[in-house]
């Protein structure tokens, strides 16, 4: 069922919060020692939060429109006296004092967090495949990846482990898993949703957001966890736009007088052939529901990717400093006094993986003395050059369409020896995060049997647009169903 489906459920009083909060529980328990979507299944508190619920409800109290609803996080955001780990070994077994801001949201709107979900060491990665506890599987195939870094909260929505979940985009780490796995991922504009616990990848860039199975649930979800936050001095100070109301209106299928630009630079030259296809498909059906297809040229969008790859590694290579074996990454149960020679040893045994290694030697590198303006200062223009061209074309439509990803979800290993091919899977996602806007992937069919995604992208603080589109696209190709685990 869907999110919407089941608060409805619930709030009809057809089904208990507790009863929900057990079904999903136990899924968990069916499937994911195959899917290993989780790190940490809070079972108890889970079913403390349901309980909550249930009391309120029966004294009459006026709950939110997703009270009693299952939601699994993605380790990156801090959950009070639950382990937040990052899919690192840096931080296995810590367990934060407080809630990020976007999990405090969730608790208030009466959700239930069922627990933390897998994901790319730090984030940095493209396929699920660098946690340090290892890979997930994708529920299409479990033998291929679900996306990253936030294959674990996509892949728990695949496995229907969970109605609800919330990710973080970097440079495509929502809504690539989206698209792999044939779900919808959002990614807000930059500042709409907070980062305060949010553990920093590239701070210009982090976004968090939510994943769901249908355009409506992630909008629901959004509106829960999006609007101003004073601990993070880059929230917009302005209320999240009715995406709500957009994707109810998209439900109804017209999209009259919206106009939706093809960029000519990711028209699916690059992709593979069943990937443009599943794209040509769904532009079809966008002109049937009324809108106007407009060809639009971002011709430095080509440039997104090598200048992502020079501004996210260097912001991650300032965060991650803080991991130097003294404040944060020493082993659980450490008694402090360990000299210093132990405690560097240690934390080289339980210390970064290759990917962040390599994300931290290429950015402290480019800001280094002698090539900070030639790498860092170059790809800072060329990002205001990408932003350019955004405002250019929105000049012309109401949003920009692409594939989400150039291929399907690929097998296990198939890419981890090639960091460049690995990359190449946020090629189309990549430009969205440079300029700041909001993005979503919504599934547009199949190809060689797997989830193909499309991808929408909008202005900044015109989120509603996209939802709209998403939902309208959603209403005649319809959701995704993985085969049964």
């Amino acid at each position: 069922m869907t999110a919407t489906e089941i608060a409805a459920l619930i709030a009809g009083g057809e089904a208990s919060a507790v009863e929900v909060t057990r079904a999903h529980l136990d899924r968990i328990a069916a499937v994911d020692e195959r899917v290993h979507a989780f790190l940490h299944v809070d079972t108890d508190g889970a079913l403390a939060a349901a309980r909550e619920v249930d009391a309120r409800r029966a004294a009459g109290e006026e709950l939110g429109p997703l009270a009693g609803v299952p939601v699994a996080v993605k380790d990156v955001l801090t959950t009070r006296g639950v382990p937040t780990t990052v899919g690192s070994k840096i931080l296995q077994g810590w367990r934060p004092p407080y809630d990020s801001t976007i999990v405090q949201r969730l608790r208030a709107a009466g959700t239930v967090l069922l627990g933390k979900t897998n994901m790319d060491e730090f984030a940095m990665g493209s396929s699920t495949e660098y946690s340090a506890y290892g890979p997930t599987g994708n529920p299409w195939d479990l033998g291929r990846i679900p996306g990253g870094s936030g294959g674990g909260s996509a892949a728990a929505l695949a496995a229907y482990e969970a109605p609800l979940t919330i990710g973080s985009d970097t440079g495509g780490s929502i809504r690539q898993p989206g698209a792999v796995t044939g779900t919808v991922g959002a990614k807000p504009t930059y500042g709409g949703t907070s980062r305060y616990g949010l553990v920093a990848f590239s701070s210009s860039l982090d976004t968090p957001g939510p994943c769901a199975r249908t355009v409506l649930d992630a909008a629901l979800l959004h509106e829960v966890i999006g609007g101003h936050d004073p601990r993070d001095s880059t929230s917009i100070p302005a209320p999240v736009p009715d995406v709500v109301a957009a994707a109810r209106a998209g439900a109804g299928g017209d999209l009259t007088g919206v106009k939706v630009g093809l960029v000519t630079e990711f028209s699916g030259e690059g992709a593979e052939p069943g990937v443009t296809a599943a794209f040509r498909d769904a532009v079809d059906a966008l002109t049937k529901l009324g809108a106007e297809v407009v060809e639009v040229s971002c011709p430095h969008f080509q440039y997104a990717l090598p200048a992502y790859y020079l501004i996210a590694p260097s912001e991650c290579s300032s965060n991650l400093a803080r991991f130097d074996g003294v404040r944060f990454g020493l082993r659980v149960g450490d008694d402090g006094n360990r000299g210093l020679e132990e405690v560097m040893s240690l934390t080289r045994d339980a210390g970064f993986g290759p990917e962040v290694k390599r994300r931290i030697m290429i950015g402290t590198y480019a800001l280094s003395s002698g090539y900070y303006d030639a790498y860092y200062g170059q790809a800072q223009k060329v990002r205001t050059l990408i932003t350019r061209d955004f405002t250019a074309a929105f000049e012309q439509a109401d949003v920009l369409i692409s594939p989400t990803t150039p291929f399907v979800a690929f097998p296990f290993g198939s890419r981890t020896s090639d960091p460049y091919q690995m990359y190449l899977a946020d090629l189309f996602t990549i430009p969205t995060n440079l300029y700041g806007g909001p993005g979503i992937s919504v599934p547009c069919g199949l190809s060689e049997g797997l989830p193909v995604g499309l991808q929408i992208m909008a202005p900044t603080m015109a989120d509603d647009r996209m939802y709209r589109v998403g939902a309208a696209l959603e209403s005649v190709i319809g959701t995704l169903t993985p085969p049964e685990l």
